[in-house]
């Protein structure tokens, strides 16, 4: 064999091994994405399972919302529920529960607390999927009349603002609100748009609640 032979066959031998090598480094790197994938895949799961959080804390639950109650991994008790005209709701293994009254936090406390007797740690969620206590009314020389949903910053000038603002001849220094009183009757609460409007007796333009009545003579 001559030199020029060997020479040839040495580098023959060498581009094999480096082939060899690259091949195994390959399938290396092939095993592992796929672990690596499982474990994203893993964490998204976990993310994905995670409690949806609350829209609003501040809200408190009335008479006719409609409430999603998830109990994680218990479907059987996992439902949509209206609030009942007494504000109570009732729900596989706790009974009846008042729900009216409490915040969508509190409601998941004390429905936790009751499955805890037949659920190790139960996780508990409510939303309220449709808003029906929280609602105002606004009445009289306005623009659009009606009913209007209720948030937990709502005033009266936002009010005013909602129903598209004064109709011809309104009286805007005799507005009033209807509230219900705790006795079962109506308190008026008087409201002077002028005034408010120019800075003066500011604490006129008071934050709303469910059920009141602005009206505008």
């Amino acid at each position: 064999m001559t030199k020029g032979m060997r020479f040839s066959l040495r580098m023959l031998v060498f581009g094999v091994m480096l082939s060899v090598v690259a091949l195994a480094q390959s399938s290396a790197s092939g095993q592992q994405s796929p672990r690596a994938d499982k474990a994203d895949s893993g964490t998204q799961n976990q993310s994905g399972g995670a409690k949806a959080g609350h829209s609003d804390d501040a809200y408190v639950i009335g008479a006719n919302d409609v409430l999603a109650i998830n109990v994680w991994k218990e479907p059987d008790i996992s439902r949509s529920v209206p609030v009942r005209s007494d504000g109570k709701i009732s729900l596989a293994l706790v009974g009846e529960i008042q729900a009216s009254g409490q915040t969508p936090l509190q409601l998941e406390q004390e429905i936790a607390k009751r499955l805890a007797s037949y659920i190790s740690e139960p996780e508990v969620t409510v939303i309220v999927t449709d808003s029906k206590s929280q609602k105002i009314n606004i009445l009289g020389m306005i623009a659009r009349p009606g009913t209007y949903l209720l948030t937990s910053s709502t005033t009266v000038l936002d009010a005013i603002a909602m129903a598209g603002g004064f109709k011809d001849f309104a009286k805007q220094k005799s507005i009033y609100i209807l509230r219900k009183a705790p006795d079962g009757g109506e308190k008026r609460i008087p409201f002077n748009y002028k005034d408010v409007i120019k800075g003066k007796n500011s604490e006129q333009n008071i934050r709303l609640l469910a059920g009141d009545t602005v009206v505008v003579p």
